[in-house]
């Protein structure tokens, strides 16, 4: 998001204030740029971000990190993959990504999750009916063949799943506050126009999404059981 970049914002910024890390504790590795990526055994957990790029396009760092994700998940390392995370973790395993048929989801929107959602070690902090920020045009069409759905609503049937234990994917963005997702929106004024959704509409329709924020937390405090 070109706006917030240029205020020194981007989505590690995010993340690490969600998580409530510190420099000790984190490394970012923009392998978009070039960065190798290391052994997933160096780390206790992974965090893969959202990006402007799209799965489909399949890029060289895009597909090895897929293959990095396969092996993490290999190696038991937690995994936590948010919008193109998420569905690059389904890309990994097997999963159909595409562009929605629907179109975008942009916005504050209401998740329901599912039973084994309720029971997850991760999505179970979070009510059975929360509020979360989202922004994309890309989905899982459709999930790998073991993973476990986790949470959806109407339009995003695949909001949420779980590879084997540890590697959990969420369309939604739990780092995202309220103004963030304006900023999106505010962005994308005229392509949201085009597409015929109302972004005055959408601006008025953001909402608080502090529980989908706790996922950060949760999964840290995972990494540390």
């Amino acid at each position: 998001m070109r706006s917030l970049r240029e205020s020194g914002e981007d989505f590690e910024h995010w993340f690490v204030d969600g998580c409530g890390l510190t420099e000790s504790r984190y490394d970012v590795i923009e392998v978009f740029e070039g960065a190798s990526l290391p052994e997933p055994s160096c780390y206790q957990g992974v965090i893969v971000t959202g990006s402007p790029a799209f799965v489909t396009d399949c890029e060289k760092w895009s597909e090895e990190s897929a293959d990095f994700l396969r092996r993490a998940v290999d190696d038991t390392v937690p995994v936590l993959g948010v919008c193109y995370g998420h569905q690059l973790l389904a890309h990994a395993f097997g999963g159909v990504v595409d562009f929605h048929p629907q179109g975008r989801e942009i916005g504050s929107v209401d998740i329901q999750l599912h039973d084994e959602g309720v029971s997850d070690a991760l999505l179970g902090c979070l009510p059975s009916r929360f509020t979360a920020q989202v922004s994309h045009s890309q989905t899982v069409i459709n999930l790998p063949e073991n993973a476990v759905l986790l949470a959806g609503n109407e339009f995003e049937p695949h909001h949420a799943f779980r590879v084997e234990k540890s590697a959990w994917g969420v369309q939604f963005h739990p780092e995202f506050s309220e103004r963030i997702v304006k900023a999106y929106i505010h962005e994308r004024r005229d392509d949201l126009v085009r597409e015929k959704l109302d972004p005055d509409q959408l601006l008025k329709e953001v909402r608080s999404s502090a529980h989908a924020a706790g996922l950060l937390n949760q999964f840290v405090r995972l990494l540390y059981q």
